[in-house]
């Protein structure tokens, strides 16, 4: 099966919910403006898995909690969702996303800028309509995480040492943080549950971390043909993902000496593919994807005591879908 048959299976209990949600985001981007509805029209087009989206609703129906509101949530969490790729594209240096030119190389990065902040107000005005405010607390403390993993991860470019604790915990922040709570509010929302929502922040934690180290890994590996998007941001920023960090801690001096030059001498072009050449990377891939299909195994049985459901079926198959996926 492929991954794009996997993700169809994933979202096909919660369609109608994703098309209400879809309903919603377009309503929200909607802006009179003539510039901002040309940038708008152009992130449509960027329209991905909408996995965190998706998450809310499906976490409510297998949990028993959905309401008429978990598909406005799921809008507000994908309005977020699409507010962080804006301006991770802008940190990256992007160019391309889902094979459309990245909003930063369209126009410019003071625009993306202004965009990705355009989406973070339209999500926490929309949170603020609720009849419970407990999406916008969450999302609130979340969205702080979110921009503290991104700086703690700045913070730490060239760290060829850092333990993996570390890594884990700012991949987790910038990734992990969002699906972990689109899964609590799935099934807490509006209120109580508080045992149900615990448990499936830690399942979305899991599999939003193990989608990260994945992400990593293609980064390194794919080609932009089959990613959709730029590859090799990571090497050329200067972000140390866990395969090199097993890589180089398993290397001899003289090739932790190159793995550092790649990374860091300037002028060089296209650091990713100068770093496959001369350094055997499977290994750190290897140990990457097992780190990640560990931590979704871990994941998986946390939902095994919910009932049998299509949702539950879809929340199992997830776990397939994040580790076999190639874009």
């Amino acid at each position: 099966m492929s991954s794009t048959d996997g993700l169809a299976q994933v979202l096909a209990p919660v369609e109608e919910g994703m098309t209400r949600m879809h309903d919603v985001l377009v309503t929200q981007v909607r802006e009179g403006s003539p510039a901002v509805r040309d940038m708008t029209a152009h992130l449509g087009r960027f329209r991905g898995k909408q996995l965190r989206a998706a998450l809310v609703l499906l976490v409510g129906d297998a949990t028993g909690n959905s309401t008429d509101e978990h598909a406005t949530i799921a809008a507000i969490v994908e309005l977020i969702h699409l507010a962080t790729l804006v301006h991770d594209d802008i940190l990256d240096g992007a160019e391309v996303r889902r094979r459309l030119a990245c909003v930063n190389q369209r126009w410019n990065n003071q625009v993306a800028v202004l965009l990705g902040d355009f989406l973070y107000a339209r999500a926490f005005a929309l949170s603020t309509e609720l009849s419970s405010r407990l999406c916008s607390r969450v999302l609130a403390e979340t969205t702080r995480r979110i921009c503290v993993g991104e700086i703690e991860q700045s913070a730490r470019r060239y760290d060829f040492e850092m333990p993996q604790a570390r890594y884990e915990e700012i991949a987790g922040a910038k990734t992990a943080e969002l699906y972990a709570a689109a899964c609590e509010l799935g099934a807490r929302y509006p209120g109580g549950h508080e045992e149900s929502g615990t448990l499936m922040h830690a399942f979305g934690w899991e599999i939003g971390l193990a989608f990260q180290i994945v992400d990593d890994c293609l980064d390194l590996v794919a080609t932009q043909e089959e990613l959709g998007k730029t590859v090799g941001t990571d090497v050329e920023d200067g972000k140390v993902s866990l395969p090199v960090l097993y890589v180089y801690a398993h290397a001899n001096e003289r090739l932790r000496a190159r793995i550092r030059d790649v990374f860091t001498l300037p002028e060089l072009e296209n650091r990713a593919r100068i770093l496959r050449e001369e350094c055997d990377l499977a290994p750190g891939v290897e140990y990457a994807l097992a780190r990640a299909g560990a931590l979704v195994e871990r994941a998986m049985k946390r939902i095994h005591g919910l009932p049998a459901s299509p949702a539950r079926t879809a929340l199992s198959g997830l776990g397939d879908f994040v580790l076999a996926r190639r874009y």
